[in-house]
């Protein structure tokens, strides 16, 4: 699968596990959830190629996309991803939970979302 292929899939699955998480739908957004981390898996499979692939979303227009792409990026994109997390966290709202814990996991020394 082409690494652009594997980004669409990344982003269409957040989006749609942020959906179903504002709609109450706890089950779908599990499996949406399962099938971005298998796209995720295959392009960090890839290593910087599929990283760099993956950073293009650091500019989408959904805060959980940029926020979860930003969050597995950190090592990678580190001023960058964390500039992303920092404007997601200040503007409130479930994005903003995950950003705030994500920095503050980088902070303390304890991410681990993606180790060399």
């Amino acid at each position: 699968m082409e690494l652009t292929e594997l980004v669409e899939q990344f982003a269409h699955h957040v989006a749609a596990q942020g959906d179903c998480i504002r709609d109450g739908d706890s089950r779908k957004g599990n499996k949406h959830a399962r099938k971005y981390g298998a796209a995720l898996e295959a392009l960090l499979a890839q290593g910087d190629a599929g990283r760099e692939a993956l950073s293009a979303l650091l500019k989408h227009p959904r805060a959980d996309v940029r926020g979860m792409t930003a969050s597995f990026l950190l090592r990678y994109r580190t001023e960058e991803s964390k500039a992303v997390l920092e404007s997601i966290a200040a503007g409130g709202g479930l994005a903003a939970i995950g950003a705030t814990l994500n920095l503050q996991r980088w902070a303390e020394g304890t991410w681990s979302l993606d180790p060399e």
